[in-house]
């Protein structure tokens, strides 16, 4: 069933336009003569794992609108980094024999053959044991992968789309490389979080050109994992303000107690950020942590937040964009399990939401991003903007950075990086 997009939005509306328009909607055609073959470079494929997440849903489908979408393509080959104990990848290749497990990336790209024979590539990875540097961000391999992905095009003299899970690397100059090389050999680069269009509640995106004072995302998690989850959020709707994206001029990254003392600092100039965003994401939270036994959803106040959460170091990423736009991502895990958002426009008003994230057994929020990736595969181009995630990446690996150096304010010049959104909103409301 095809979806024609809805009228566009006005600053009365709040309600998005049909969700994947820009990717072209659900039924792009695929020539009954050949369906497209699709290789998997993954770290594991375990239950939980992203792998899991992503390829089940290539390999049996996923729910999408009122039906069972089944992709019309092929998982063909695999190269799976690590296999623990308990992995999942000998039970899908029975499952599924069109899929083969090769030793190397280069032989899962070409089938064993000498040239390129797929027609996508998905690079997931997340997950497994890999070591950390003194930062404490994981070096997950995907840079390396990716430059081994690349070769292959090189050599046979093509490219295909490829998607990226989450952060594009770990160190910001691998992470531009990996874009420049997109752009280079032409191919449609698609790459971050599930957050972005994942549900909303409510339903709703900023209205394209507007203007936006000041922006916060509260979220569950911490530094270098679930980071980059709280900025791609916040990302996604910020970048529809007046002139399209600008880029980043600074990051101070904040962990333990001066996170308390920044929110009780009252204002961004002061040190902190807007209390009145941080009172509308608590309160579109599903998972707010009681703060007074025999009450469900009580507002913490301001002395009662930090005895909230045991579990984890709070961390609070405050940025300016090059445009002055100010921004502040919260991972306070325990205060909350779950994502929102609000941002003050201007002229006063306020407008918040939650990214919506199923259960862990169902994680649905994956199907939005799958149905992304796999109309990238059918038509070759991005349904959004790999920009953004280059500039989440950027701003994921300098918060650590300013972590690291005592909490301490950093210039990023390097993170200068325009674009322009999507016209029509690419979350899922169907």
């Amino acid at each position: 069933m095809s979806r024609a997009p809805l009228p566009g939005l006005s600053r009365r509306n709040f309600l998005s336009a049909a969700p994947l328009a820009a990717a072209g909607g659900m039924a792009a055609a695929v020539p009954s003569r050949k369906r497209p073959r699709i290789a998997a470079v993954v770290s594991e494929y375990r239950r939980y794992s992203h792998a899991q997440h992503i390829v089940d849903r290539f390999l049996w489908g996923y729910g999408w609108g009122n039906r069972h979408h089944r992709p019309p393509m092929d998982v063909v080959s695999v190269y799976v980094d690590q296999t623990p104990e308990n992995t999942l990848i000998h039970d899908r290749m029975r499952r599924f024999p069109k899929m083969k497990k090769y030793p190397t990336i280069a032989e899962a790209l070409t089938q064993g053959g000498s040239r390129l024979a797929v027609d996508g590539v998905l690079l997931i990875g997340e997950h497994g044991k890999y070591p950390k540097n003194e930062k404490g961000q994981t070096l997950y391999p995907r840079y390396e992968w990716f430059k081994e992905i690349t070769r292959v095009f090189r050599d046979s003299g093509r490219s295909v789309p490829v998607f990226n899970d989450k952060h594009l690397s770990w160190k910001w100059e691998w992470a531009k490389e990996m874009v420049d090389i997109s752009r280079e050999l032409d191919f449609a680069f698609l790459a971050g979080s599930s957050v972005p269009v994942t549900p909303r509640l409510p339903s709703i995106d900023m209205p394209l050109g507007v203007e936006i004072e000041e922006a916060l995302c509260l979220a569950v998690g911490g530094m270098d994992g679930y980071d980059i989850h709280a900025l791609e959020g916040l990302q996604c709707m910020v970048e529809r303000r007046r002139g399209g994206e600008t880029g980043a001029a600074s990051i101070h990254g904040l962990k333990g107690d001066p996170v308390y003392q920044a929110m009780n600092a009252g204002s961004w100039e002061a040190g902190g950020w807007d209390p009145e965003l941080f009172q509308a994401c608590l309160c579109r939270s599903h998972s707010l942590t009681p703060s007074r036994e025999g009450f469900n959803h009580v507002l913490p106040s301001l002395e009662e937040v930090p005895g909230l959460i045991p579990e984890r170091t709070p961390v609070a990423y405050r940025f300016e964009y090059l445009d002055g736009l100010k921004g502040t991502i919260l991972l306070m895990e325990g205060l909350v399990m779950d994502f929102t958002f609000a941002a003050r426009l201007k002229g006063g008003e306020v407008i918040s939401t939650q990214m919506f994230l199923p259960p862990r057994e169902v994680c649905n929020f994956f199907n939005p991003q799958c149905h992304h990736v796999e109309q990238m595969f059918l038509t070759g181009k991005a349904g959004y903007p790999v920009e953004r995630t280059l500039l989440t990446t950027g701003l994921t690996a300098a918060g650590v950075e300013s972590v690291w150096q005592g909490q301490k304010r950093l210039e990023t010049p390097h993170l200068n990086i325009r674009y322009q959104p999507t016209q029509e909103s690419t979350f899922w409301r169907s």
